[in-house]
């Protein structure tokens, strides 16, 4: 272990998916991004993830302005970006984004393998031609970024071309990019968090800590509930209140010498603003937030 490494309590992030913002159309209630970033500083966090399409200034200089105006430092973008389709250079859409992650000083490029739809309640199957394309494709965008400082992930995620332990472990043969390991997602799609983190280390890049409720999740999983309904069902709780074993994932990268960020996404749907009476029996993100930061904490200690 690197003596030199940031302390894990400053490598906490937050991300605006905690607070319900998401590029999903229909998602749910959004709150103003001046709301948001206020709040996240309140809480002592000291860097955000971007957050969707819109949510933060497009102009990239705008963008790094913002954040350092509400004392926030940057740490990356989620883009999902669809990989499998030959028709499609997705090496050309990420390129705006990596603009935009150097002119805010962020390190970190979180690809999703999108499946072309909206949304993340259904997704084809890929046959081998399409693994191939998405593998060449993770591959040209890692060199890419490469060249530019920044570092590319891979994010497994429910709904997108790359769901489940076992397409994570066909990404991690088949292709050189490092992964952003999203503990929640890849619990939901069928995979093993823990044992990932303890199998590949060297992988993970990228750290997005979620904590589930494996109830909902496994009601997901047999297609019982749609995933979208799920999330707002309230699968995605607090962490150390759900099923995922986030202290032994951190213990296993922090002995193995991951110095990345951990960005705390609990994926939130809002029916209206926590501050309204009217809504209020709702998530209440600053306080999710505030309990996660403390487990963390606790488990830094």
């Amino acid at each position: 272990m690197s003596s030199t490494r940031t302390p894990l309590r400053e490598r906490i992030a937050a991300a605006p998916i905690s607070w319900g913002v998401c590029e999903v159309p229909g998602w749910g209630w959004q709150h103003a991004p001046a709301t948001v970033l206020e709040q996240m500083r309140s809480l002592g966090l000291v860097a955000t993830e971007f957050g969707p399409e819109g949510f933060l200034p497009d102009a990239p200089e705008a963008k790094a302005a913002t954040l350092a105006a509400h004392g926030l430092a940057a740490v990356g973008q989620f883009v999902p970006v669809v990989l499998h389709d030959p028709g499609v250079d997705p090496l050309r859409l990420v390129e705006a984004a990596m603009t935009g992650l150097l002119a805010a000083g962020a390190s970190t490029l979180v690809l999703a393998a999108a499946t072309g739809a909206e949304g993340y309640d259904d997704r084809p199957e890929l046959d081998d031609a399409g693994w191939a394309t998405l593998l060449g494709n993770l591959d040209r965008i890692d060199e890419a970024a490469s060249a530019r400082g920044l570092l590319a992930t891979l994010h497994p995620h429910v709904g997108t071309m790359v769901e489940s332990g076992e397409e994570t472990e066909r990404v991690l043969e088949g292709s050189r990019i490092g992964l952003c390991l999203d503990t929640g997602h890849l619990l939901i799609g069928g995979g093993d968090p823990v044992a990932l983190a303890r199998r590949h280390p060297e992988r993970i890049g990228h750290v997005h800590l979620k904590d589930v409720d494996l109830a909902l999740a496994r009601r997901v999983q047999r297609g019982e509930l749609p995933y979208t309904e799920a999330v707002a069902a309230g699968m995605y709780v607090a962490l150390g209140a759900g099923d995922v074993d986030v202290a032994a994932i951190i213990d296993s990268l922090e002995e193995a010498g991951y110095a990345g960020w951990y960005v705390l996404e609990q994926d939130t749907i809002l029916a209206g603003d926590p501050a309204d009476p009217a809504t209020a029996a709702g998530p209440d993100p600053v306080a999710d937030v505030r309990t996660s930061v403390g487990y963390l904490e606790a488990v830094a200690a």
